[in-house]
């Protein structure tokens, strides 16, 4: 008989390790004092909730199934407001292309804002040349994308541009100059792969959460780090920058 106890409570700590819980999903003494085959169910619950929890439901989520189905390119959804694990497995993927965090499978107020800019981003709006290659930027929705020889080149994606005060001007401007680290002497930090292209504003790697909606730039285009290091890769001295609408509250 104890030799029967000892297995049921290997699987019983078997069960919980598995499901990512570790031992401390386990009662103390629950094993000793139920003996039987089922006190192995405790243990199966709790793994079940918290795989459950890991993938909730958020406010919006319907609505970002929808933005993630017209964006494609994460995964199969299925827009009905209900979280399933193909759903919490494309909007994860989403969270973590965009830097939002956590990336936790929920459609909270962040990741709908974000999917909402970039399913309403009209790449036509740029209005690129059909030849050479162009940055632009849409002060409006807050993204940015690279056209060339008149067609997508890099899909739009997120950005943080001037806040009241400090507006990023529209226009058409052309790269002047490119470091792939910069010394900001007004604000006394770093910018990772810099190119200026009015002023003294430019592209640059995000030195902060690029999701707080409450910050903004001192004018310049903030990118996420694969961004930044993208549009560094693709820009030149010369190249074409387009800058148009207006971000809200400046």
């Amino acid at each position: 008989m104890q030799r029967v106890s000892a297995r049921l409570a290997a699987a019983v700590v078997a069960t919980a390790v598995g499901g990512g819980l570790g031992a401390v999903a386990l009662v103390p003494g629950a094993a000793a004092a139920a003996p039987r085959a089922v006190a192995a169910a405790p243990a199966t619950a709790v793994v079940t909730r918290a795989a459950a929890a890991s993938c909730s439901t958020g406010r919006y989520q319907k609505q970002v199934e929808g933005y993630l189905k017209k964006l494609g390119g994460f995964g199969a959804v299925t827009v009905d407001g209900r979280q399933s694990a193909a759903d919490c497995k494309a909007i994860k993927k989403f969270q973590s292309r965009y830097g939002i965090q956590p990336v936790a499978g929920l459609a909270g107020p962040t990741t709908y804002g974000v999917a909402k800019r970039l399913a309403e981003t009209k790449t036509s709006a740029c209005r690129a040349g059909r030849s050479g290659t162009t940055f632009c930027v849409d002060l409006t929705h807050q993204t940015t994308w690279v056209m060339k020889n008149g067609k997508v080149y890099r899909k739009p994606t997120v950005t943080r541009t001037g806040m009241k005060g400090y507006r990023t001007p529209a226009g058409t401007f052309s790269i002047n100059k490119r470091t792939k680290k910069e010394w900001s002497d007004p604000y006394h930090v770093w910018l990772p792969y810099w190119q200026r292209f009015v002023g003294g504003r430019g592209f640059h790697q995000t030195t902060t959460y690029l999701h707080d909606a409450w910050r903004g730039s001192h004018g310049c285009v903030n990118l996420l780090p694969s961004d930044a290091k993208a549009y560094y890769g693709i820009g030149k001295i010369g190249s074409k920058v387009k800058v148009f609408g207006r971000r809200p509250g400046t």
